[in-house]
């Protein structure tokens, strides 16, 4: 996989969604004609959000969600509590690792899959 791209209504909400709360930085974006942001870990530009568009009435596919490899599952939780972003959070049987899934602010849905080692965080306030 190379990138994911997301649209966006408001592109400051989005690049604080996934700078400050996921923790992927904002790095080198050609200039493109629209106004947008590519987002990168490490030295991979592994999302792009474009703005300045509006979002299609009729969906093109059918990706359900996006998913990124986390860590520090309690300061996470603590962030999203902190903003007021609702979550659910399992522990899959078998693996015991972490799933965490939310969405952005635009409704696309989020997956944060942590490592079976991760302790079980506290101050838990998951959304159904």
């Amino acid at each position: 996989m190379n990138h994911f791209t997301v649209l966006t209504t408001d592109l400051d909400k989005s690049k604080a969604f996934y700078v400050s709360l996921l923790g992927l930085t904002e790095g080198y974006r050609p200039p493109f004609e629209f106004p947008g942001a590519w987002l990168y870990c490490g030295d991979q530009a592994i999302l792009h959000i474009m703005a300045g568009r509006p979002i299609p009435a009729t969906i093109h596919g059918i990706i359900d969600h996006i998913a990124f490899s986390a860590c520090n599952l309690q300061s996470v939780i603590d962030r999203l509590n902190q903003h007021n972003i609702a979550y659910t959070l399992n522990r899959l049987k078998g693996l015991e690792s972490w799933q965490l899934f939310c969405a952005d602010p635009d409704g696309a849905k989020v997956e944060l899959d942590f490592a079976a080692s991760e302790p079980e965080p506290q101050n838990i306030k998951q959304t159904k």
